[in-house]
């Protein structure tokens, strides 16, 4: 698979696997303009509770279709988890009260929850390794285009000039199922993981499917070279992959790289849920910009974290992971402590703040994509899967605490002094995150998943397992 050339069977890979994290953030900026909060009759905190309710679902849905993954497929899963989040969020914009409300963005929740890691493991195992960190990092960054989507429907959807108060929320719920819908053809179309299928006792049919893969590349005018011969292992499938086996993966074989993910999920997670879940209260707070205009000042915002990845995700497999990873979270945050001061010294208005955000979630979105490589690709294949699970929960629920701790630093908008110093700590977590990075870092870049981390499957050669 890594001496593949790129062709469109490899487009065909990112266009339909890569729409997930376009759903997720079009579903997070869709709901955070609350346009349902008068028409089901709710409260600012039962309005925040819906948040949450989303949020608890994609942490359950990571968890329970991490290990799934793992065990039944890729394919399998990444099927299966769109459909429940069509169901989940396709429903909900038919929602006649709030506990209805809650009960299908939950069940939308469980279905994204579950696309971040049969999705990030079915193209890190597809992907030609040359190609893998620029794929992965610019289809996690495409969260923002989903993001920004939301927002310009929002601008029209909750006008009230535009549409009735009680139908415009509801047809923003309905955008995602529509892009969702509009993929399952071309997911049927994309193979199970080759590696997947071998490491499962499945050989025979991870040849034919290796087969069809490289003849469609032909089909298309790619040139394949010559197997590797030195690069062939032995493997001795086995599913039985208990908390043991977990706790020796992540604890005593590969403890250092426990360490790297989750300071590297942790610290872009923080950051970033305390600058997004507050910069609108900051702009009404501080600078008087209006809830309406608000959206306004997002788009620019979502502009700069869709091209940071994009136009940075090349120097992760030319540069290197390490280097990169260290530039990005270390710019990003020396932007962010300018800016901390700008702020209090009052110098700034609502237009040349925003472009600080611009500027610094540029470089830190590029960053925290490759976190979700990082975690991805840095674990042996049998356990990629949970391992995207586990380090994406926690990071969530870490990242879960700086909104209402940003929140409070905010307060009325009077003291800058709070908020001051709430910048300076964002800024120094995320470099101390780029300095973990750059010191205990994997140079993954260009490398083979089994040259990264063998299969817990592989045997000694001699031992005369399939291979």
């Amino acid at each position: 698979m890594d001496r593949l050339p790129w062709t469109k069977f490899h487009w065909s890979v990112v266009f339909g696997l890569g729409v997930s994290w376009i759903l997720d953030g079009l579903e997070i900026q869709i709901v955070s303009e609350s346009g349902f909060q008068k028409s089901l009759g709710m409260s600012a905190a039962q309005v925040g509770l819906t948040g949450t309710v989303y949020l608890v679902g994609q942490v359950v849905g990571a968890l329970t279709f991490g290990r799934l993954t793992d065990r039944l497929g890729r394919k399998k899963l990444f099927i299966l988890t769109l459909v429940i989040y069509l169901v989940g969020s396709g429903v909900a914009g038919f929602a006649p009260n709030m506990i209805f409300l809650w009960v299908f963005r939950f069940i939308a929740g469980l279905g994204i929850g579950g696309e971040y890691t049969a999705i990030n493991s079915a193209i890190d195992e597809l992907i030609p390794a040359r190609y893998r960190g620029r794929v992965d990092i610019a289809v996690n960054g495409t969260y923002w285009a989903g993001a920004f989507l939301g927002a310009l429907a929002n601008l029209y959807l909750l006008n009230p000039d535009n549409l009735a108060e009680n139908i415009g929320w509801r047809i923003g719920f309905f955008i995602g199922p529509v892009l969702g819908l509009s993929i399952i053809y071309l997911r049927r179309h994309i193979p199970e993981s080759p590696r997947w299928l071998l490491t499962h006792g499945r050989a025979e049919e991870a040849e034919r499917t290796v087969d069809e893969i490289e003849e469609r590349v032909r089909r298309e005018g790619g040139e394949i070279s010559e197997v590797d011969e030195s690069k062939a292992i032995n493997v001795k499938p086995e599913d039985r992959m208990g908390p043991k086996v977990l706790w020796d993966v992540f604890v005593n074989r590969y403890g250092r790289r426990t360490v790297l993910g989750l300071t590297m999920m942790v610290t872009q997670s923080f950051l970033y849920n305390a600058i997004f879940f507050t910069y609108a209260l900051v702009l009404t707070n501080f600078y008087g910009i209006t809830k309406a205009q608000t959206s306004l000042y997002f788009l620019p915002f979502a502009a700069g974290n869709l091209l940071g990845p994009l136009l940075l995700g090349h120097l992760f497999d030319t540069i290197g992971r390490r280097k990169m990873i260290f530039s990005t979270y270390t710019i990003a945050g020396i932007v962010l402590l300018v800016s901390a001061w700008a702020f209090h010294a009052e110098i700034l208005n609502a237009t040349t703040h925003t472009i600080f955000w611009c500027v610094s979630f540029f470089f830190a979105s590029a960053g925290a994509s490759a976190a979700y490589l990082t975690v991805s690709e840095i674990f042996p294949l049998e356990v990629r899967g949970q391992a995207i699970s586990y380090f994406f929960v926690i990071a969530q629920c870490a990242g879960a605490i700086a909104p209402v701790l940003y929140g409070a630093l905010i307060g009325e908008g009077k003291d800058r002094m709070p908020l001051t110093w709430g910048y300076v700590a964002g800024a120094v977590i995320m470099i101390f995150g780029g300095i973990v990075a750059l010191v205990i870092g994997i140079d993954a870049e260009r490398k083979s998943l089994e040259d990264i981390a063998d299969p817990l499957s592989k045997v000694p050669e001699e031992s005369g397992a399939a291979a």
